[in-house]
Formats: C-alpha cells, sequence, structure tokens
C-alpha cells in the first residue's frame, strides 16, 4: 500500500526542476498516497502535457496552475497609510479591537474597514469587524465557524400561549436539539446539501462529507443557543410583511459545526505559506481570488455557509413539527461571512467577521444576552459601515474574565429573575459578560431600522 513516488520521479517525465515538484508532491502525499505510483505518474504524464485542461481538479489543479503560472510567494509589507474606515460606538470598543481593526487596513489589499459597536478583539479581523478587500480573501476575515448565522421563525400564537406551556415547551427544545461536540441526532435528516459537487470535486470536503451528515441540525457549544421567546412586531414593513402584535417564536444562534472549522483551518494555512506576513498581523493572511487556492476557499466557503443553513433549516423543522404548525415567516442572516460586493464602484471581497449585512431594505437580527431583547432589524444601506451593522451586544469580559469573576449562581440569580428557564449554559455566557444591548442597537440607528424586538423564556446551551 501507498505510493513511494519521488520527485526524481517526475522530473523523469520532465517537470521543472523548481517549486513544481514540491507543490505535486504535497498534493499527491496529501490526497493519493494509497494509490499506485505507476497510476499516479499516468496522471501525471497528462497534466504536464495539458495542465490547462486540469485548472479546476481539486487534486491536480494546484499542480496545473504551478505549471501554467506559479504563484508569486513573496514577504507582504504593510502600508504607511490606513484605508478609509469608519468606528461605530467607538467609546464602547476595546483598543486591542481598534488596533486590529488599523492593522488589517493596512493591508496592500484593504480598500475601506468599519467597526461595529459590539466590537471586540479576535483572532485576525477582530469580532465585528468589516473590511473589503481587493480580490483577496482573507479565511480569518471570515472567522472560524464560517456562516454562523441567526435564524428566527415566528408563528401565528399569541404570546399567552407560553402560559402554562413551560414544562411542554422546554420539552421540545430538549428533544428536538442537540449541541456541543458530542451530541447528534439519532434519526438523521439527509439534505439535498450533502449531494453538492464540492463534496465530491474538493478532496478536503470529500473528506469531511461524514462529519457533516452526522452533525447536520446541530448546534455548536460557546454562545450557540435555540430560544423559544416573544416576539412583538411594533413598525411595519413591505419586507417583513407582518401585521403590529405578538407572536411566539424560535431563534436559534449556530455555524457551520466541524465543518466550517476544518475548512478555516486548512486554508488558513495555505493562506500563511502563500502570504507572509509581519508577526503581527500573520492571521490576516490572504488567498488571491485568482489562484486554484483562493478559488477553491470560496467554493468551500460559501458550501459551509449552505450548510449552515441547512442546518438551521432541519433544527426550525423538528422544533415546527414538534409544535404542530408551521411558522408565519423566518428571517435569517449569515454574520461569518465574505461576500462580492460593490464598493465605491469597484467589485470588493466584503468580509463581516460578526456583523450583520445591512444592505437597504434587508432584514436581520440582532440578538442580546439570554436575558435581554434582540432586535430585528432592517438595513438602510450605509457605505460608511460597508452595509453592515452588529451581530449582537459584544463581549463586556473575556471567557477566562467571567470564569473568574461570576459565579453561576450569581448567573442562575439574574436568569431567575428575569424569567428565563435555562437548559445547559455555563457561567462564560452569564448575561453580565455582554454589553448593554439597547446602548449598541442605539450606536446604529444610522444603520439600521428597528421592526421589532424577541425576548427570550426558554433557553437552551451546550453543558
Amino acid at each position: 500500500m501507498g505510493s513511494k513516488l519521488s520527485g526524481k520521479d517526475l522530473i523523469k517525465l520532465g517537470f521543472p526542476q523548481n517549486n513544481v515538484v514540491n507543490i505535486a508532491l504535497g498534493q499527491i502525499h496529501r490526497y493519493r498516497k494509497r494509490e499506485k505510483k505507476e497510476r499516479i505518474l499516468v496522471e501525471a504524464k497528462e497534466v504536464l502535457s495539458s495542465p490547462e485542461q486540469y485548472i479546476s481538479d481539486g487534486i491536480w489543479g494546484k499542480i496545473a496552475e504551478a505549471l501554467i503560472k506559479p504563484v508569486e510567494i513573496r514577504m507582504q509589507q504593510l502600508n504607511s497609510m490606513r484605508a478609509p474606515f469608519s468606528i461605530f460606538g467607538e467609546n464602547e470598543i476595546d483598543e486591542q479591537a481598534k488596533r486590529q481593526l488599523y492593522d488589517a487596513l493596512k493591508l496592500p489589499v484593504a480598500i475601506r474597514g468599519a467597526l461595529m459597536p459590539d466590537a471586540h478583539s479576535g483572532y485576525g479581523l477582530p469580532i465585528g469587524g468589516v473590511l473589503a478587500t481587493d480580490n483577496a480573501v482573507i479565511p480569518y476575515g471570515v472567522g472560524v465557524d464560517i456562516g454562523c448565522r441567526m435564524s428566527l421563525s415566528i408563528y401565528d400564537l399569541p404570546a399567552t400561549y407560553l402560559n402554562g406551556k413551560t414544562f411542554q415547551l422546554t420539552n421540545i427544545i430538549k428533544d428536538n436539539t442537540k449541541f456541543g461536540m458530542n451530541e447528534v441526532h439519532k434519526h438523521k435528516s439527509d439534505h439535498p446539501i450533502l449531494d453538492r459537487k464540492e463534496f465530491q470535486d474538493i478532496p478536503l470536503l470529500k473528506s469531511l462529507k461524514d462529519k457533516a451528515f452526522k452533525q447536520l441540525g446541530t448546534s455548536g457549544g460557546g454562545n450557540h443557543f435555540v430560544e423559544f421567546g416573544i416576539v412583538k412586531i411594533h413598525t411595519e414593513s413591505e419586507a417583513l410583511n407582518i401585521p403590529k402584535g405578538e407572536y411566539i417564536a424560535v431563534l436559534a444562534h449556530s455555524g457551520s459545526r466541524g465543518l466550517g472549522a476544518n475548512i478555516a483551518k486548512h486554508y488558513t494555512y495555505l493562506a500563511t505559506k502563500q502570504c507572509p506576513l509581519p508577526r503581527n498581523v500573520q492571521h490576516l493572511a490572504w488567498l488571491d481570488m485568482n489562484t486554484h487556492d483562493g478559488q477553491e476557499y470560496w467554493l468551500a466557503m460559501n458550501l459551509a455557509g449552505d450548510y449552515a443553513k441547512a442546518c438551521h433549516d432541519d433544527i426550525h423543522r423538528r422544533i415546527a413539527k414538534a409544535l404542530g404548525k408551521q411558522p408565519l415567516t423566518k428571517i435569517e442572516n449569515h454574520h461569518n461571512f465574505a461576500w462580492k460586493e460593490m464598493i465605491g464602484g469597484k467589485e470588493c471581497i466584503v468580509h463581516r467577521k460578526g456583523a450583520t449585512p445591512a444592505q437597504n431594505g434587508v432584514l436581520g437580527i440582532i440578538p442580546g444576552s439570554m436575558t435581554t431583547e434582540g432586535y430585528i432589524i432592517e438595513g438602510k444601506g450605509n457605505i460608511l459601515s460597508l452595509n453592515s451593522a452588529s451581530h449582537g451586544a459584544g463581549r463586556l469580559m473575556s471567557r477566562a474574565a467571567c470564569k473568574n469573576s461570576i459565579t453561576k449562581s450569581q448567573m442562575f440569580k439574574e436568569i431567575e429573575n428575569k424569567g428565563v428557564e435555562l437548559i445547559g449554559g455555563s457561567v462564560d455566557e452569564s448575561p453580565m459578560a455582554y454589553k448593554d444591548i439597547k446602548k449598541v442597537i442605539a450606536l446604529q440607528s444610522e444603520l439600521v431600522n428597528i421592526l421589532g424586538t424577541f425576548t427570550p423564556k426558554i433557553v437552551r446551551m451546550d453543558k
């Protein structure tokens, strides 16, 4: 078993004696190491003779690229001047998060940036950071949990429906949601997302398909949740198309699970190799969209985003079935993703890492903590924020600080005082760990209109 193919074998075929041999060996050893050497050499010879025919191939594409036009690898220098930017709620944002944005704005590919009022420091781009780049995608500008999103189902059930039904609704959430690394549904759902060609065409995704199938319809740990609560619509909108009033609703927050995390890890590694940066900004390494890896990441990222939506659809489907009701409407949005958008007349890659799309007329959800209101918003399309808004209240305290300063009894007392039923949860997600959502929302009145609120009543999180 296994191939003992060497660089000398490739050179004998006619491969140039440069980095293309190392690239070829890397791809072959990663993805074809269990196949016979003779078969691989036959294919390698075909690639060498007609590389343009293999440029889109999941394995040979990178080798074909190296034969036609090798990716230029050189130490990148930061610009001395920052790209234009705007900060909303500057006094509520820690200095480290601001510095991270300032560093990102000096990247040679940076076009424009923004920081939302819920911002705090992260890896690479800060959480709450928005960055438009020129033909480049930054894996850590998207984030590890690719396609992390909000999804709200609103039901034609009055708020009074909750009265006396807490036990029943708590059991519905317990029975129909799974959280964390180990919980999966006993009866798994199939979904068209699993038939997507990317799972066949891209070797990394092919290796992750089984994990994606097992985790479909589950939620992550940390700040991810599924909640029953009350929606109050106080401003009518053509986009929302729901009369004013109070309704029962289900709100979920989760992302692309292990699929997205592995994509982020793999392509971040490739980016750091292809785009060496000074140490203080190494997490901002990018992939050129004209390269094989840049195009492949874009496909993988979009698949992960669609997979995150599929997970939410499955969660909401299971709960709707248990309720015996179909929702009136569903509002949903990504907040860890990158989009191709026009900025100042130029197509850019707009990274929103912990930021909600807020183009004119676009609906979204900005949650608070487990005891505070979330907000149903309609974007105003403010170019200064790159058509973005906050993705939540934002952390006031780090997870480590929470564990050192908040006790479980303090957390549960706060939750009890607000009349919330909590299943699972940990002190690092305590309501005290978050900024004041009302203040955060007030700081972005230029960015969004508020159509209504969501007040959590029954909350499930990872243990």
